[in-house]
């Protein structure tokens, strides 16, 4: 057959685009192999601000890189897919793609039609899942033995950050861990100078408004406010008028009593979404009331959990008393953290959390641990709810011999798709 010259010119040019894709998706996975498993190396990340990231997370490599190839953002979403699945193994996603992709390139570059590789990747690829359904084992229960050996390979070997993940994962319970909405990584958090810690309750991680509150309380009852904590504010053109500057005393003074009203019903810590007034600091500290502003939604919700309180909106403290109060939580202790510059809620009446503290030496090393526990913490629940199989390699290696014994079932050119599976 004899082609037209622009024929071959417009071969050539996909050719040409492929081999591109192919060379940048391999870019990328080489930048995360030496990475994989818990002997992988470290990777140091300077940023265009000198700021330094030491580690070998895959997908924290992934996001720094300044990457505007379509393709290589591609293979990167791919990561970040697995990161939000499953919390851990991403390098593994990332490597397995890249690989599939430049071995799909060569069978292009032989003469193997692009349709046909397509398919065996897909005939592979199902394989390789219903192979996987087969020789997973599941996890008997909580206490399992198997969990603290994937906890230690998914945390690199870190003996202390396994053991405060199985810590973890006993005080919360294998209900909770089950749970879609729950993620056992959320509960962890890492400080320069903070010692190794499990305990049931909440970090937030503000200080207290005041210097002169209370550093400790017990029998706590929390308010938790998702808005400022001020007065209703009048237009600036009404207040020159004499009526909007009364108004606005008004507002002032009924702020005061509904402040009051707070202390009455002995709450004595206040978390509020924005800003706290200076009048309201000032009645809440000689009440003797911990308050904390700018209070994060998410830590709002977390404690709104492990207390049983109800979240509420600035004017629902006009409410009355009693309808106040059906708001409040409950726990047996909150205090701060000088030195770590936090606000703890222990012992909570609501439903159980776990907060886990990992302590780092230097401020260089903190974020490393932190995403070193989050990884033994997404590997340990996606255990409990997924199963788990041998590691090493061994399961890789099982099916890419089970798939070379399904290549010669394959009829015509779609086995060498398969091959870019194998």
């Amino acid at each position: 057959m004899a082609f037209k010259e622009s024929d071959r010119q417009e071969i050539d040019e996909k050719l040409a685009a492929l081999i591109t894709n192919s060379n940048a998706i391999r870019a990328v996975a080489a930048a995360v192999e030496g990475t994989i498993g818990p002997k992988g190396l470290d990777i140091m990340l300077v940023d265009r601000f000198g700021e330094v990231t030491i580690t070998n997370d895959g997908v924290t490599i992934l996001k720094q890189m300044d990457i505007n190839h379509p393709a290589a953002k591609m293979l990167i979403n791919i990561a970040r897919a697995q990161q939000e699945e499953v919390g851990d193994g991403t390098t593994t996603a990332t490597i397995m793609a890249g690989t599939m992709v430049q071995e799909g390139a060569n069978q292009i570059l032989k003469g193997v039609p692009v349709a046909r590789v397509i398919d065996g990747i897909k005939l592979g690829v199902k394989r390789a899942e219903e192979l996987l359904e087969e020789k997973k084992m599941d996890v008997k229960g909580i206490d399992d033995p198997a969990l603290r050996d994937v906890a230690l390979i998914a945390g690199r070997e870190h003996t202390d950050i396994a053991e405060l993940v199985i810590e973890a994962a006993k005080l919360i319970g294998e209900e909770k861990l089950k749970s879609k909405d729950f993620k056992l990584k959320d509960t962890i958090m890492s400080r320069a100078g903070a010692k190794n810690e499990v305990f049931t309750g909440i970090i937030i991680d503000k200080q207290k408004l005041n210097k002169q509150m209370p550093f400790e309380l017990k029998d706590v009852k929390i308010l938790l406010i998702d808005d400022a904590l001020e007065p209703e504010q009048i237009a600036p053109e009404a207040l020159r008028t004499e009526a909007g500057f009364t108004r606005h005393l008004e507002e002032k003074e009924e702020f005061k009593r509904n402040i009051e009203k707070i202390v009455d019903l002995g709450i004595n810590l206040v978390l509020v979404d924005k800003n706290i007034s200076s009048d309201a600091e000032e009645i809440l500290t000689d009440a003797g009331v911990i308050a904390v502003e700018r209070v994060s939604t998410r830590d709002l919700e977390k404690v709104a959990e492990h207390t049983g309180a109800k979240i509420m909106k600035r004017t629902g403290i006009k409410k009355s008393k009693e309808e106040i109060n059906e708001h409040v939580g409950e726990a047996d202790k909150a205090f701060e953290d000088r030195k770590l510059k936090q606000i703890r809620i222990v012992g909570g009446k609501g439903k159980p959390l776990a907060t886990i503290l990992v302590g780092a030496a230097t401020e260089e090393i903190v974020d490393e641990r932190e995403r070193i526990a989050k990884d033994a913490a997404s590997s340990l629940q996606a255990s409990i709810n997924y199963g788990i199989v041998p590691g090493g390699g061994a399961l890789e290696l099982a099916i890419s011999r089970e798939l070379e014994r399904e290549k010669s079932k394959v009829k015509g050119m779609a086995s060498y798709g398969l091959d870019c599976v194998i």
